[in-house]
């Protein structure tokens, strides 16, 4: 037996008015949570057009043999940078008139893997053994309006598709259950002398992978409470009752402990690296996840929130690093302190939806920009008053020194409990 796919009634609508605008074959991605019974769709987002498509008069090809993988695994990775903890790209979709049906779904199997791998290159948590790895491939024929809904194991470069059931249900997130922590991080990664220039967002992203094992290790506070991985979610709580509005969405609190080591008389170990600079990263992470509220195990909502709070992070750096390539930022060769600052965290909702998704906003960025960036990437118009913008304070320090310099670095990290504190000190 397949899998079962339940789907927010909002995202039939949203297939059916595509349906209505002519196009002879339409791509999209569709986005949700996935469990080990079911999974849940809760977004489906049309492929933006280029810009010299959105010139022509269709705007879309005619042949799906043109269609662009990498511009489709591109909005993916943008896309996957605007979902919260707990959701992800599920898979991707089609509409397309009777006389493709023959080539969609070779076309279909094509896009989900390169789709997988797209937003799986950029991910600094490792998969799990029980995480899904089933995605949807979805084919609705404009002209009888007919479903069909495959599977593919996407750790299978082999696999063939599968059949699945795909069930539409109203107000299907508006009880989900939400997690909310906030994280000082002050992490430094120093950076060798054989570093090239152009090699600083590769180790920029590697001091982000050792910190992020420290988050994977964390101990997860959930209302100031420890809980068993395999316990109920709202075990010893008084359930929310269903309603049809978002006010019913419940929120937990969490506080996140990283600890060196589990034993009190152990030594901490330290690293001394000769080094031409550092890059110091600093400030609070608002980190929110979503896990649905059907028998959820809190290993599953910790683990939805570790990988927020891990992409956020990785998510602004790498953001910062595009902001400074298109702006050209100029580097001197001499010794030199730079500072930059992290975009914060905007938050918006879906329409019908208690999930809120997000963007990230420089400073001079307007409200306006931010809109524009939800319709052009998930085709969702949103309003000025329902953006929310996490009052955040997130700094870049990047240091460097003249060549034959060398600062040596005695890496040694430190926690508390209050939040995450990763130290280095300079002898």
């Amino acid at each position: 037996m397949g899998r079962s796919y339940f789907v927010e009634e909002a995202v039939g609508q949203y297939l059916s008015d595509l349906i209505t605008t002519s196009k002879p074959f339409i791509t999209g991605l569709l986005v949700g949570q996935c469990s080990q019974q079911r999974d849940y769709v809760l977004l489906a987002v049309r492929t933006p057009p280029k810009e010299e498509e959105s010139k022509d008069s269709t705007g879309y090809h005619s042949n799906v043999t043109n269609i662009d993988e990498e511009w489709m695994a591109a909005h993916a990775n943008q896309v996957s940078r605007m979902l919260p903890g707990g959701l992800l790209i599920l898979g991707v979709f089609t509409v397309a008139v009777p006389e493709l049906v023959k080539e969609v779904q070779t076309t279909l199997r094509k896009l989900v893997f390169s789709v997988e791998k797209a937003v799986a290159r950029k991910r600094l948590w490792n998969i799990s053994e029980d995480d899904v790895s089933d995605r949807v491939a979805l084919h609705l024929c404009s002209a009888t309006k007919k479903l069909t809904c495959r599977t593919y194991d996407v750790q299978d470069p082999k696999s063939s598709a599968k059949p699945a059931d795909w069930k539409y249900q109203n107000g299907l997130s508006t009880s989900w259950l939400s997690l909310e922590c906030t994280i000082n991080a002050n992490i430094h990664i120093p950076l060798p002398t054989t570093l090239a220039s152009h090699d600083l967002e590769k180790n920029t992203r590697n001091g982000l992978a050792r910190w992020a094992k420290q988050i994977e290790e964390a101990v997860f506070l959930i209302n100031d409470q420890v809980k068993e991985d395999d316990a109920d979610l709202l075990e010893g709580q008084k359930k929310s009752a269903r309603g049809n509005v978002p006010s019913a969405i419940q929120t937990l609190d969490v506080r996140v402990v990283t600890q060196l080591s589990q034993k009190s008389n152990s030594r901490s170990t330290a690293a001394v690296q000769v080094c031409s600079g550092s890059i110091n990263l600093k400030g609070a992470l608002k980190c929110k996840a979503y896990i649905h509220n059907n028998k959820s195990k809190v290993k599953d909502a910790v683990k939805a929130l570790k990988r927020d709070i891990i992409n956020t992070l990785s998510d602004r750096c790498e953001i910062l690093f595009e902001d400074l390539l298109i702006n050209e930022t100029q580097r001197t060769k001499n010794s030199e302190r730079e500072y930059h600052t992290l975009p914060c965290r905007v938050f918006a909702p879906i329409a019908g939806s208690s999930v809120l998704l997000c963007d990230y906003k420089f400073g001079d960025e307007t409200a306006r920009e931010i809109q524009e960036r939800f319709l052009e990437m998930l085709d969702q118009a949103v309003q000025t008053e329902d953006l929310c913008t996490a009052e955040e304070m997130n700094m870049v320090q990047i240091l460097t020194v003249e060549t034959g310099g060398g600062v040596a670095y005695n890496c040694r990290e430190s926690v508390n409990t209050g939040g995450l504190e990763g130290q280095q000190t300079m002898p």
